[in-house]
């Protein structure tokens, strides 16, 4: 179990749950079997089946579902502990239910695609459902026909596609008067294949594969929405479900989104510290005579820094978390220039993390660069999950920027779905 204290250690949210506690704890507890099974996952290229099966009796896959359907539907501090202890052990177990977080965009669907989904909740284990390329500027195509859609195309980063039962896919078509529209379809396991091309330096177990339909497949309308509806869609979603996690605004959720996001680095960062602390009492110093790396002044500086830089990097994300739950609760909203700075106060946390751990690491020496050392994995996965266009530090800079001096605002997806945001 990580040794490794939150920041402001001794003092926990009101918003943390009993449920979440839990999950937590247990999520906790799984870290050295996360970091054991690291290296099988990146050679499969997805979760092992020991490390996804010890997830899904955790409950991790449950904490963003209804109530009413099986789950817990935890709020945001909830959720940010749970990820970033998940990140401790291994970023990818983190970024798997960061990702599968996504299942609630399919809430606002008719009853009968929700039925459809969540009849297997308690027995399928890994996420039920995954999204590829939704929001993204290169999307599928989409056509009209009798009582649904004919659905082709191919889709990136379609993360825990190995072990779930659903894709949620983006895809562009023409309305009845010729003008393009954008939408999401729903598709079964079966009617899409899975390409081996995630090959890549970083978070390699999340299985973030391209998912393809060559040939037209059926879609019925109650797994298909508009984008442009999307924020309406997600409206609904409140009045049907129970719990915390249902009782956020359009950008409370988008809030939730990014907050899971940057709990992967959080982990990430306190995992590295905590093997740091461990290899540097362990080991002897190649060039000055002392008696551990631990001992050299360089040494001690690179880790007290590193320690307050996640330490502010944890608080902010924290204190934000809270900020969500506390509004959820009393049933308002952010405004859009708060939700841009506190994306930005987010993503700059991410920076901080990463640099902690390149910092932690650089100061290790060569011995951590083996393939067994977790620290080299962390600093890898950092570096891919920085890439992220959610929470990629310049365009996010960019829109904040344009905010703070008064100027006409980006929405988050205006590259890709103008419409949507």
């Amino acid at each position: 179990m990580s040794k490794q204290p939150p920041p402001a250690a001794g003092t926990e949210s009101e918003f943390l749950s009993d449920v979440g506690r839990r999950v937590r704890d247990e999520s906790l507890a799984l870290v050295p079997l996360l970091r054991k099974n690291a290296r099988e996952g990146e050679a499969l290229g997805a979760l092992p089946p020991e490390t996804l099966r010890a997830m899904h009796e955790a409950g991790v896959f449950k904490i963003c579902l209804p109530v009413e359907l099986g789950g817990y539907a935890l709020g945001a501090r909830d959720t940010v502990e749970i990820v970033a202890a998940l990140g401790e052990g291994d970023g990818s177990a983190a970024w798997t239910v960061f990702v599968a977080g996504g299942i609630r965009n399919l809430l606002g669907f008719p009853e009968q695609t929700v039925e459809e989904v969540f009849k297997e909740i308690d027995t399928w284990v890994g996420p039920l459902a995954v999204g590829a390329s939704v929001f993204s500027t290169s999307v599928g195509s989409a056509r009209r026909t009798d009582g649904g859609w004919l659905v082709s195309g191919t889709w990136a980063f379609g993360s825990g596609c190995k072990h779930a039962a659903w894709a949620a896919v983006g895809v562009g078509y023409e309305d009845a008067e010729g003008r393009p529209r954008r939408g999401m379809a729903l598709l079964q396991r079966e009617q899409f294949t899975i390409l081996d091309d995630w090959k890549v330096m970083g978070l390699q177990g999340t299985s973030s594969n391209s998912v393809t339909v060559q040939e037209e497949t059926f879609v019925p309308d109650h797994r298909f929405v508009d984008l442009a509806d999307f924020p309406a869609v997600m409206d609904g979603v409140q009045r049907r479900y129970s719990g915390i996690g249902f009782r956020n605004g359009t950008r409370g959720l988008m809030l939730i989104t990014c907050l899971s996001n940057v709990a992967i680095a959080l982990g990430m960062a306190r995992g590295t510290l905590e093997c740091f602390v461990e290899q540097a009492k362990a080991r002897k110093p190649f060039n000055v005579p002392y008696p551990s790396v631990a001992d050299m002044p360089s040494t001690q500086v690179a880790a007290g820094t590193a320690r307050a830089m996640i330490n502010l990097a944890g608080n902010t994300i924290l204190r934000h978390a809270d900020e969500v739950d506390r509004r959820a609760l009393a049933g308002t909203d952010f405004t859009a220039d708060e939700e841009t700075e506190i994306t930005m106060d987010l993503v700059y946390a991410v920076k901080l993390c990463a640099e902690a751990i390149d910092r932690l690491q650089l100061t290790l020496g060569s011995s951590s660069v083996s393939l067994k050392n977790p620290v080299q994995r962390f600093a890898r996965d950092v570096r891919v999950l920085a890439t992220h266009g959610a929470i990629r530090f310049d365009p996010l800079a960019e829109i904040s920027g344009r905010q703070t001096l008064g100027l006409g605002p980006f929405p988050m997806f205006a590259g890709g779905v103008p419409q949507v945001g």
